[in-house]
């Protein structure tokens, strides 16, 4: 029998682990670009003044917020898989419940083969 509710959204998976580790790298190479355009910045801008200390100071700080950047990844913000028993329909109230016809797979060892 088929049912007439709508299928089960994944929009709530987490991002998948390429598309978080690319998304981490795009961050890290903007981060250390803008450091590498301090530096040259920094040597090249004449006469010296307050602004090469400023860019001085982000050709030495932006390595560690690169990294840190780099290192924060999506799970603090991703939301909680949802379980998918609750998918099931409710029982009728007056119905005895009945419990739900799930299949559950689990591997174990071929028999007669080393564990």
């Amino acid at each position: 029998m088929r049912s007439s509710r709508t299928p089960q959204s994944t929009t709530s998976l987490p991002q998948s682990p390429q598309d978080d580790e690319s998304s981490r790298m795009r961050k890290y190479l903007l981060t250390m670009g803008i450091r590498v355009g301090c530096f040259i910045l920094m040597v090249v801008i004449t006469p010296y003044w307050w602004w090469t200390f400023a860019l001085g100071i982000g050709a030495i700080f932006l390595p560690y917020i690169a990294v840190v950047l780099a290192n924060v990844g999506k799970d603090a913000h991703a939301p909680e898989a949802e379980d998918p028993l609750r998918a099931l329909p409710a029982p009728p109230p007056a119905a005895v419940p009945e419990p739900p016809r799930v299949i559950t797979i689990s591997e174990s060892g071929r028999p007669g083969s080393p564990s």
